[in-house]
């Protein structure tokens, strides 16, 4: 059979079931993935099959078509053992990984290498699979034949073996390289690949060591591009910066190096350098809609509204993140203060990421507007048109109520909510909080409490009520019972936090409660978290420790309620 036919029936195969593109989302080239790209077309060989092989290799063929990948998986592995061709092997190979069928992966992967000894993609997809399967010493095998056969020149090969593996497979692969580059030490291949393990094993700071102490390892753009993504995750962008415009001079027309430099400048807040280079990058690539609406969005950081506007509307033409774009339109119209563009851009969002961001904008627009009816109705409508959205609208409609002074419309219609959607726990959850604030802390247990048999470690039910129970009601043991519960599913949280802290103090547990609430204010600098931890300070006797947390907190929320009602309260004075 005609082996260049075999490679060109699996793209036609895979056609429909590719995972990558020739291009990411954000206009980088990814690296190419052995798993689903099917072979690039060689010269053709031919081989002699039986007729028996060639209706079973038409058979296969046939069940792909039909999406019955199992009789073709299973007719391509057992004829690549039959007839040890290589290119059968290949083809069973690249379905076996489509559908993720590790052993028929790794048999069709061995007999692919061992008929294909200077097929050097063979070779490496061979190593891969023993990698994975745990065979480090066959794995490092062929690993040095990929070496051997590709020289420095390649990096994607040991950048597969690093992606998408786990813990296990790792470590054995960390074994195999450290030998590996005992034998090769100078290797710049072999110290890429390991540096990719180790960041993928949260080891950063050795994978950076690792790259710093490789002569000419940013010579290449993908080791350059990790070296630069180590830095940046270990908080040492600034010394990034030089790298990427060393790796530009080099590789000058290298998008992602150019991507790469314009988003760390957005990073470091040189916006109007950001925008120079995004629109560099636009005009050297002018179908690229992906950075297209990065410097839109670069734009609208700077505040550069109707520049924004103007890509946001080629990207509308061009039918290219067209809700994405309508949203950010709205916004930009919004900070111009024409509200009814605004309004036209928010209503145009359909169903997707910006859906509710953008129903919610709408409806604080129209309610600033002193347009709240109108408000509530497209809330109604877009319920009706869109249900899986209904509980969201919801709340966002309950919200903006509460927000506007109109608490009683809001608890209407968060107790049709709750009718229309009874099994709905957020729902539940959001009328036990309103219930709260109308004091009917009856309606607040129950809901609460609806919600626990439901799902007995919700955390933040548990700690609703129980710091509840323990602000509003002498009831501590209990509330000390269902906070700990809390603290117990989510330690770090810092509002169960403070209400760990809450009922230390209530109990008079004061060392115990500040303890908890420097915890929390640490964490997150909430104001009312300050007027706890300074009730607490003021009852062991620290009033100036304090008047210093009360102070601090008062320079960010000057009108917060918690801390001025608790300053008077405690010191007799509205200031301190």
């Amino acid at each position: 059979m005609n082996r260049t036919y075999i490679a060109l029936a699996a793209v036609a195969f895979l056609s429909g079931c590719q995972a990558l593109s020739s291009t990411s989302t954000d206009g980088t080239p990814p690296v190419e993935d052995v798993s689903v790209i099917a072979k690039k077309t060689e010269p053709e060989q031919y081989a002699s099959f039986s007729r028996e092989t060639l209706l079973a290799l038409l058979t296969a063929e046939l069940a792909g078509q039909r999406d019955r990948f199992d009789i073709a998986l299973g007719n391509y592995v057992q004829q690549a053992n039959a007839t040890q061709d290589a290119g059968v092997a290949e083809r069973g190979f690249r379905i076996a990984e489509y559908l993720g069928a590790d052993q028929a992966a790794l048999d069709t992967a061995l007999i692919w290498a061992k008929n294909a000894p200077d097929d050097l993609d063979a070779q490496r997809s061979a190593a891969i699979q023993l990698a994975r399967a745990g065979r480090h010493d066959e794995a490092m095998t062929y690993m040095e034949k990929v070496l051997q056969g590709h020289g420095n020149t390649h990096f994607d090969f040991l950048a597969l073996s690093a992606a998408e593996t786990d813990e296990q497979t790792r470590a054995g692969l960390l074994q195999s390289f450290d030998r590996l580059l005992a034998k090769y030490p100078d290797n710049t291949q072999l110290a890429f690949g390991k540096a990719l393990l180790l960041q993928e094993d949260g080891q950063s700071e050795e994978a950076l060591q690792l790259l710093e102490d490789s002569p000419n390892i940013d010579s290449e753009v993908i080791p350059l591009l990790l070296h630069v993504r180590l830095l940046q995750s270990l908080k040492r962008g600034d010394e990034a910066m030089p790298l990427l415009k060393q790796g530009i001079k080099l590789y000058p027309e290298d998008k992602r190096l150019r991507l790469t430099y314009a988003r760390m400048l957005v990073e470091q807040g040189r916006i109007e350098d950001a925008q120079s280079e995004f629109s560099a990058l636009v005009q050297q690539y002018p179908e690229d809609d992906d950075l297209r609406f990065s410097l839109a969005l670069v734009y609208l950081e700077g505040e550069a509204w109707k520049e924004a506007i103007v890509y946001l509307e080629e990207l509308v033409e061009r039918g290219s993140h067209v809700d994405a774009a309508h949203y950010n339109l709205a916004r930009a119209y919004e900070h111009l203060d024409e509200p009814e563009s605004a309004l036209t851009e928010y209503a145009q969002v359909g169903p997707g990421n910006e859906y509710l961001p953008a129903q919610a904008a709408q409806t604080e627009l129209l309610f600033a507007e002193k347009r709240g009816t109108e408000a509530t109705q497209l809330l109604a409508k877009a319920r009706d048109e869109q249900p899986d959205y209904a509980t969201q609208l919801y709340l966002i409609e309950s919200e903006a109520l509460s927000s506007n002074q109109q608490p009683e419309l809001a608890w209407q219609v968060i107790q049709q909510a709750v009718k229309d959607n009874p099994d709905d726990l957020n729902l539940l959850y959001a009328r036990a909080m309103m219930a709260e604030s109308r004091d009917d802390l009856g309606q607040l247990e129950s809901d609460l409490r609806q919600i626990l048999e439901r799902d007995p470690e919700n955390s933040m039910a548990l700690n609703a009520l129980g710091y509840t129970l323990a602000d509003r009601t002498t009831r501590y043991s209990e509330a000390r019972k269902l906070i700990e519960q809390a603290y117990r599913l989510n330690p770090e949280d810092p509002a169960i936090l403070d209400s760990m802290g809450w009922i230390s103090y209530r109990q008079n547990r004061l060392d115990e409660a500040e303890k908890y609430l420097r915890k929390a204010l640490q964490k997150f600098p909430d104001h009312e978290v300050a007027a706890h931890l300074g009730e607490v300070l003021w009852a062991q006797g620290k009033q100036r420790d304090a008047r210093k947390v009360w102070a601090e907190a008062l320079e960010n929320h000057p009108d917060s309620e918690p801390l001025r009602s608790t300053i008077l309260r405690l010191t007799g004075a509205e200031n301190l």
